[in-house]
């Protein structure tokens, strides 16, 4: 069997996607890796990385009060929650390439208009590799992490992986 890394659901030999999720299994097969650090990318989980509690906003949170938010608290992004959901994400990157210099004639408008919709989530089981490839392939600086049920629980991001790998790094010599 083998065990999909996003939700430890198994899955037969050779299957592309995880019968439970629908997440790729394709990087499966991956050769053997090169060094110890490729080694831990491939072996350690995403809740080594300590994944930080998310603030989160409704859709409908004016994008101004989303803004003041990520300044305050001195953090990235917001995860934007429905129903206990995520259903986007909204970033600096998100108020500086949306909202520009429009912020303040838009900053009633919700936070839903300008957030990244559709964003990819981890579970803390998924290993750090697996973190990585969403963010590459998605252009993601930041990941959601969730429950067994969807919910929200933390968030990483780009940050959280170099610090990751200085570590082992380190630890390697």
């Amino acid at each position: 069997m083998i065990v999909c890394p996003f939700c430890d659901a198994e899955n037969i030999p050779g299957a592309d996607h995880c019968v439970a999720c629908g997440q790729s299994l394709s990087e499966l097969h991956l050769p053997e890796p090169a060094t110890e650090v490729e080694h831990a990318l491939l072996k350690d989980r995403v809740r080594v990385l300590a994944p930080k509690t998310p603030v989160c906003v409704a859709p409908r949170t004016p994008v101004r009060d989303v803004i003041r938010t990520l300044i305050d608290k001195q953090i990235g992004s917001v995860l934007v929650v429905e129903n206990d959901r995520v259903v986007g994400i909204f970033s600096e990157r998100d108020a500086l390439m949306k909202l520009n210099t429009e912020a303040v004639t838009l900053g009633d408008h919700p936070v839903s208009e300008f957030m990244t919709a559709s964003v990819r989530t981890l579970v803390e089981s998924a290993k750090i590799a697996f973190a990585v490839k969403e963010m590459d392939l998605g252009g993601y600086r930041h990941l959601p992490v969730v429950d067994a049920d969807g919910k929200p629980t933390g968030i990483i991001s780009v940050r959280d992986i170099l610090r990751y790998l200085e570590e082992k790094q380190a630890m390697v010599g």
